[in-house]
C-alpha cells in the first residue's frame, strides 16, 4: 500500500471502543455532534453504557468545502 493511501485511510479514523473510567474497561462508544465550526465539526465520544464523555474528535472540512460569509 502506498504512503498516500495509508495516510488517507487514517484521515477518516473513527473509534469504535475506548477505555471508560466509569466502567473500568474498554466500552463501545457513541459519537455525538457538539459544535459546527467554520472549519469543521466537533464530535464527542460517549460510553454507550454509562454515557461518560471519553473524548472529542474534530473533523476538518477541506478548503473547497468551507463557506465564507462576508
Amino acid at each position: 500500500m502506498s504512503t498516500a493511501a495509508t495516510r488517507k485511510q487514517f484521515e477518516e479514523f473513527r473509534a469504535s471502543a475506548l477505555y471508560c473510567p466509569g466502567c473500568k474497561k474498554a466500552m463501545p462508544v457513541h459519537s455525538r455532534l457538539l459544535l459546527v465550526l467554520p472549519d469543521g465539526e466537533l464530535h464527542e465520544y460517549l460510553c454507550r453504557a454509562c454515557m461518560t464523555s471519553l473524548g472529542t474528535r474534530t473533523i476538518r472540512n477541506s478548503p473547497q468545502d468551507r463557506v465564507i460569509i462576508p
